[in-house]
């Protein structure tokens, strides 16, 4: 009689026991997955062909739309003689203007991807001049500022797991027209980039390729180096398509980053506004205006898809030299022609600011 009241007893001190244990365990930690069990499991699609992704891990969200604002502080700019115009300095209180560019998919399979999209960029000039200034180049930055107005093409090709094309072809709209009335098509100007490239694993992009561009201000065709990558740790990465851009990545948490780096921004822009009624040979006359930019660049996300961008940096002009192209028919110098410039310009180099809204892609 005694034993059962024991073993009674001890039931149920081991019953409570087990109850309070229970009850003060640590409901936060998690049991590790053992993901060994999964070892010889077959998958359905295991036979389908794979195709290499257009991205890598902790690359910088792409903007498919994308609306800011660029400003530069005061600098001098020093127009070459042309003509019967002598050379004339101005110095520049402001250079600013809305940026706009759209960048969306109309095909986005794994064995292709198509983007379709746009720019539009209008630079303002705030000059202050001499008294009884006239020179052309002056007057039309001073009344008309510069425009784009640009359509460009991507084509994501992947040839297999590893390999893939990468082409994208340019129409832009340069010069100083008005909204109201637009340029002549004839002035257009048109790039283009095809590339090869592999990614051998999910941090590692690279590629090699060639370039029709306008980068530099005029027309040139040079090589191109894709080349982006991402540290195991997710934290560290470089950003480059060389020599148009190259960034060092530092990726603070899962909702900001910063880059460090360069770009090289330019385009041919016709001057001859016909509300200016200028000389017929300035008409003629293209600006080939390059700028490189080393900057910092904060991105952050503000909510969903949303993100911000701020930009601070110094701009350094590489081209503002001017040429003459007969009835908007281009020609080709590159880095060893000789041809003369109409106009031998000079600009200064300020420090910029940028600062953009930007839908990015998911």
């Amino acid at each position: 009689m005694k034993l059962k009241r024991i073993l009674s007893i001890l039931s149920m001190a081991c019953f409570f026991t087990t109850n309070i244990a229970i009850g003060q365990e640590d409901t936060t930690q998690v049991e590790e997955e053992d993901w060994s069990i999964y070892d010889n499991l077959d998958f359905a699609d295991e036979g389908t062909k794979r195709f290499a992704s257009v991205k890598i891990k902790g690359l910088s969200p792409a903007q498919l739309i994308s609306i800011g604002y660029d400003y530069q502080a005061p600098y001098d700019i020093t127009a070459g003689a042309f003509s019967s115009y002598q050379e004339e300095t101005a110095n520049v209180l402001l250079t600013h203007g809305v940026r706009i560019g759209a960048d969306v998919p109309v095909i986005s399979r794994n064995n292709l991807i198509v983007q379709l999209g746009g720019q539009f960029w209008d630079f303002a000039y705030d000059l202050d001049r001499a008294p009884g200034s006239t020179h052309p180049l002056l007057n039309s930055l001073g009344q008309n500022g510069l425009k784009t107005f640009g359509l460009k093409a991507t084509v994501y090709k992947p040839l297999n797991e590893f390999s893939f094309l990468l082409i994208q072809a340019n129409a832009d709209m340069n010069g100083d027209y008005s909204l109201s009335e637009f340029q002549s098509l004839n002035y257009n100007r048109y790039s283009a980039a095809a590339l090869w490239g592999r990614r051998p694993n999910d941090y590692l992009q690279w590629g090699v390729g060639l370039s029709r561009t306008y980068r530099a201000g005029e027309l040139n065709y040079i090589p191109v180096i894709l080349y982006n990558k991402t540290s195991l740790s997710g934290k560290w990465g470089t950003e480059i398509l060389f020599p148009a851009r190259g960034h060092v990545r530092y990726r603070v948490n899962a909702r900001s980053l910063v880059l460090g780096g360069f770009e090289l921004e330019g385009n041919s822009y016709r001057i001859g506004n016909q509300n200016m009624a200028l000389a017929a040979p300035f008409d003629e006359l293209e600006l080939r205006r390059s700028e490189l930019r080393f900057r910092l660049n904060y991105q952050r996300q503000i909510v969903g898809f949303i993100w911000m961008s701020v930009q601070v940096g110094y701009r350094v002009m590489y081209s503002f030299n001017v040429d003459a192209v007969p009835e908007g028919k281009d020609f080709f110098r590159g880095f060893f022609g000789d041809q003369p410039f109409a106009m031998e310009n000079s600009a200064g180099n300020p420090l910029y600011a940028n600062f953009s809204i930007n839908l990015v892609s998911p």
